[in-house]
């Protein structure tokens, strides 16, 4: 949706926040949706960690299972 959006696009929906919000509130508002942003993206990010982290753990687990039998067996 972004995408389609335009240099053209983008210079009205700045015109019109400038409008609506005012010169002063515009930096506050920037900021804030700034540091939305980076939060959303560390959480995304931090969720994606922690999927392949735990992927890991299994697969670890699995090959120290495998270690042990392999060592009752004596093979």
């Amino acid at each position: 949706m972004l995408q389609n959006i335009g240099i053209p696009g983008l210079i009205l929906v700045l015109v019109i926040a400038l409008i609506i919000f005012g010169p002063s509130k515009l930096p506050e508002i920037g900021r804030a949706f700034g540091s939305t942003l980076k939060e959303f993206k560390k959480a995304t990010n931090d969720l994606v960690n922690g999927d392949e982290q735990e992927k890991e753990k299994k697969l670890d687990r699995n090959l120290q299972a495998v270690d042990k039998s392999e060592e009752k067996t004596g093979s």
